[in-house]
């Protein structure tokens, strides 16, 4: 069976509200954990490997990319699709953090805002659609997205995939498959 791999990005060096950056990079530990990704996909058998790599286009997810697409000597696929999840527009930048944490706590059809999280939560579906083979490097949100999109559960957060953590996904005829949720994070995400 064919195989996606849905991996969050590693540690960055800041988060929401806690930085000056608006696109932090990765930490040692998250350059590390990018380098740790990179080995344990490596280390699967040869017809289970990436063909391909893609990327959210925020640094976090790029430099996570980067080790695996130089190993396996492939471009890294930029996709906007399955970047972050937008926040609603007139939303001040120190109330991202807040909104997150009272989006976390609800289903997809209760999220604050000015637009269609439910359709929003689709596009990262379809965003997966013709990628076979490939590793992609996304977001907490995006990989709830998707899971709770094939398991059919209304929860934003249906469980806490930890940084550099590998969610594998099969492609049949009936489309996409949870196959296996990477490790969940012991820590808060906000």
């Amino acid at each position: 069976m064919p195989r996606i791999y849905l991996i969050r990005h590693g540690r960055p060096a800041s988060t929401w509200g806690q930085g000056e950056d608006d696109d932090p990079g990765l930490d040692s530990v998250g350059q590390a954990q990018a380098e740790a990704v990179r080995d344990r996909l490596l280390a699967l058998p040869p017809g289970e490997r990436p063909t391909r790599v893609v990327s959210s286009p925020l640094r976090r997810c790029r430099e996570t990319a980067a080790p695996t697409a130089a190993a396996l000597d492939l471009e890294i696929e930029i996709d906007p699709g399955v970047g972050e999840i937008p926040t609603p527009t007139a939303l001040a930048a120190d109330q991202r953090r807040p909104w997150l944490q009272r989006a976390f706590q609800g289903n997809w059809d209760q999220i604050e805002g000015d637009r269609d999280y439910g359709a929003w939560r689709e596009a990262v579906v379809a965003a997966l659609q013709g990628r076979e083979g490939a590793a992609v490097f996304s977001h907490f949100v995006a990989i709830n997205a998707v899971v709770s999109r094939l398991l059919d559960d209304p929860r934003v957060v249906g469980f806490r995939p930890d940084h550099a953590s590998v969610t594998t996904l099969g492609i049949d005829e009936g489309g996409l498959t949870l196959l296996a949720r990477g490790d969940e994070a012991v820590t808060t995400v906000l």
